[in-house]
């Protein structure tokens, strides 16, 4: 279904670059708030920057695709040294496109990771990769995150009572 994960984590850094490369996927592209750090916070979240040394060691690249403006986004980027796309348009396909030009790979080696639903999850299986949602690093406090996470947690009982697991291991 559109809405759901191909896979679900806690966290990004319980991705294992052995988890990514016996699935075929060597090319991430990755949210930024709430997946990498806390929303609109300046540095990577704990652990991040040593998981992000761990893909690159392995061969795996990745890029970052984030709804925000350029402003927001290069900023975060340049402390990792990693390329960006801003104004991602999240769950529309044209940054993912972006993504794949500048990965110049096939789509079936692209994973999309986020922790949202309806924007990194949904535009992921929209353009055809795999997707892995991890979960919020933090609860956002404005009223329309409410509502939407409220959304999604509904959306995520109905996958687990088909079958899936909360968590990959």
């Amino acid at each position: 279904m559109m809405f759901y994960p191909t896979y679900h984590f806690r966290s990004v850094c319980d991705i294992s670059p052995e988890f990514l490369l016996e699935k075929g996927l060597r090319r991430l592209v990755l949210d930024v708030d709430n997946t990498l750090t806390t929303h609109n916070h300046p540095q990577p979240g704990k652990g991040v920057a040593r998981w992000l040394k761990q893909l690159q060691e392995s061969g795996i690249s990745v890029i970052i695709l984030s709804n925000n403006d350029t402003k927001r986004v290069e900023p975060f980027a340049a402390l990792l040294d990693l390329p960006f796309e801003a104004d991602g348009a999240k769950p529309l396909t044209s940054g993912y496109e972006r993504c794949r030009r500048r990965f110049g790979c096939e789509k079936r080696e692209m994973a999309a990771i986020g922790d949202q639903l309806l924007t990194d999850i949904w535009g992921g299986w929209r353009y055809g990769i795999a997707t892995l949602l991890v979960d919020p690093i933090e609860p956002e406090v404005g009223w329309f995150f409410r509502l939407k996470r409220a959304l999604e947690r509904q959306m995520m009982k109905s996958y687990h009572r088909k079958g899936r697991a909360q968590y990959e291991r």
